[in-house]
């Protein structure tokens, strides 16, 4: 049995799925983006008329993107101290990869969860991360 979790101070999912689901004493998110909750808005990010990405600040997004799986952790019960595993996609790996290991370093030194960095061409909205965890309750 599982059950779905869906966190209020979240960004609404942009497709059918919750934010989360436990399961036995596990927690698994669903991919988590930068995206402020109750906006669209994308910390860092600046579209074009058309909706492209024109420029974007990855520092802005890490930041914005480990607060977001902090606040569903939290509301499913779970903390960023019981996460055992991320897999992070980035859309720029060569540019990226570089600040992005150098911020989650300062997030995570004291809990260093399995961590797999997958690049990738584009995400289902104009970001530059998407996290996928796995926790502990």
């Amino acid at each position: 049995m599982s059950e779905k979790i869906n966190a209020a101070g979240a960004p609404e999912p942009v497709g059918l799925y919750p934010h989360a689901r436990r399961v036995g004493n596990l927690l698994f998110l669903s991919g988590v983006g930068p995206r402020v909750a109750g906006s669209k808005e994308i910390p860092g990010v600046t579209l074009g008329v058309h909706g492209e990405i024109v420029s974007y600040n990855i520092e802005a997004q890490c930041h914005s993107v480990f607060k977001n799986v902090k606040t569903i952790l939290e509301a499913a019960g779970s903390s960023w101290d019981k996460m055992i595993d991320i897999t992070v996609f980035l859309t720029n790996m060569k540019d990226d990869f570089p600040t992005y290991n150098k911020i989650y370093a300062e997030y995570f030194k004291n809990n260093q969860p399995c961590r797999t960095t997958i690049g990738i061409t584009s995400l289902p909205t104009p970001i530059a991360i998407e996290l996928k965890v796995i926790a502990e309750i």
